[in-house]
């Protein structure tokens, strides 16, 4: 009996470790992590999106958005919202890693979770409005944005419970605030360490969404990754400065080469293809279209200069890309602090504008003069050419030219075995040549 009861012992013992094990594989519970990096844009509004389809279907008890973003488009982020406060599924944005910045378009997003989180040292705010080109707006359109994105934040705010006067100010006041002080703001609900620490919190509480009320399970939830698909991925990062202006130059030169190539074709699909992706990536950017306009006036220069080869030319083509880098996406006016950094690295800008120079003057610049030369094949390649007679040529005879020996005939009179001579003409395989 003894032995019995100690075996029936060490099985509850076991059987005690075990339950929470068994209870959460037979549970499945899980929530779905997306991952936002950089500008809001229509690629990041689709990945949100797609993932919150994916949690109301797969049946997550949550979705958790890892936020850093420094803004982004206002149509994008209305979208998101939207979509957001419509959820079947509850939302929870939390502003990580540690350092990161829920800023301008990423506080619209924040306010309307349905639990908003940040991480130590993060920083949410400053959502002020500012126009594409990244100039403060002026005028009547910026009361009408600004107004607009007020109304806005603060609905977000008011529907999830949160501090709408702070929200307000955020807009109007480009006003800050860090993860300690929005959280005594009542900004958002609490603060994590880390995604673990984050379900752990969360747990228990229950939250309002499009389906009813819902109480989150998630202290011991499996926790699945949702990573942008390859195009949105793709799409996403080259809306950048540096890339969309690499890509505007290949664009550019690929198209020149295929003009001075007729029937190439590489290089204009190439060009085509990066054309495109360039103005797909501009099109996301606060660009100002100016320096576009100086970009492709440029590479008109360059070509021209191919053709004319003036060192004034040269230089004013490589200042006027230079300009246009530069200015692409500085405005002359100090851009607000709610939007990206999109500037250009002056690196990057040195580094293609000699790529630049060197392609048309040394490359293409070959390559064009070689066609005011006139194509030598075969025999023609002898015209010019000196040799030695074999025998007299009175006219006809042997002669012998690059170590080949020829048939000749004498163009002036005889010459002797042994004269120097020089190829004028070929006719077939007969030179016709005169004494050197």
């Amino acid at each position: 009996m003894r032995k019995f009861f100690r075996v029936l012992a060490l099985g509850l013992i076991v059987l005690a470790f075990a339950l929470p094990a068994i209870a959460r594989a037979q549970s499945g519970a899980h929530v779905n992590v997306l991952t936002v990096n950089g500008a809001i844009d229509i690629w990041v509004e689709g990945y949100i999106n797609r993932g919150i389809t994916l949690s109301e279907q797969d049946g997550a008890q949550a979705i958790v958005i890892l936020l850093n973003t420094p803004g982004g488009a206002l149509n994008a982020t209305q979208n998101i919202t939207t979509r957001m406060l419509n959820a079947r599924v509850p939302v929870i944005v939390f502003v990580y890693p540690p350092g990161a910045w829920a800023g301008s378009a990423g506080t619209f997003i924040t306010l309307a979770s349905h639990i908003a989180a940040m991480a130590p040292t993060t920083t949410i705010g400053a959502a002020h409005p500012v126009a594409a080109g990244s100039e403060q707006l002026e005028g009547d359109a910026r009361d009408k944005v600004t107004n607009f994105s007020v109304a806005m934040i603060q609905n977000l705010a008011r529907e999830r419970g949160r501090n709408a006067e702070w929200a307000g100010k955020a807009v109007k006041e480009s006003v800050s605030a860090t993860a300690q002080e929005a959280l005594q703001l009542n900004a958002i609900d609490l603060i994590a360490n880390d995604v673990d620490d984050l379900l752990n919190r969360v747990d228990g509480k229950t939250v309002k969404t499009a389906a009813g009320e819902l109480t989150l399970r998630t202290q011991r939830a499996r926790v699945n990754s949702v990573e942008m698909n390859f195009a949105e991925l793709i799409l996403h990062t080259i809306v950048d400065p540096n890339l969309a202006l690499i890509l505007l130059q290949i664009g550019l030169l690929a198209i020149a080469v295929e003009l001075y190539n007729p029937g190439a074709t590489l290089p204009a699909v190439v060009g085509g293809i990066c054309l495109v992706l360039a103005f797909v990536a501009l099109g996301n950017l606060p660009v100002n279209w100016g320096g576009v306009i100086l970009i492709i006036m440029s590479v008109i220069a360059f070509v021209i200069d191919v053709q004319v080869n003036s060192i004034a030319l040269t230089l004013g083509a490589l200042g006027m890309f230079v300009l246009g880098a530069l200015l692409l996406f500085t405005p002359l006016t100090p851009p607000a602090p709610t939007m990206p950094d999109v500037s250009v690295s002056p690196w990057v800008v040195l580094a293609l504008g000699g790529t630049m120079a060197g392609f048309f003057l040394f490359v293409l610049g070959a390559a064009v003069r070689g066609r005011k030369y006139p194509v030598l094949n075969g025999a023609e390649s002898l015209i010019g050419a000196t040799g030695v007679a074999l025998s007299d040529l009175a006219p006809s005879g042997m002669a012998r030219v690059r170590s080949e020996e020829w048939l000749a005939d004498a163009q002036e009179g005889v010459i002797k075995e042994g004269d120097a001579i020089q190829v004028v003409r070929v006719e077939g395989l007969r030179l016709k040549v005169v004494k050197k």
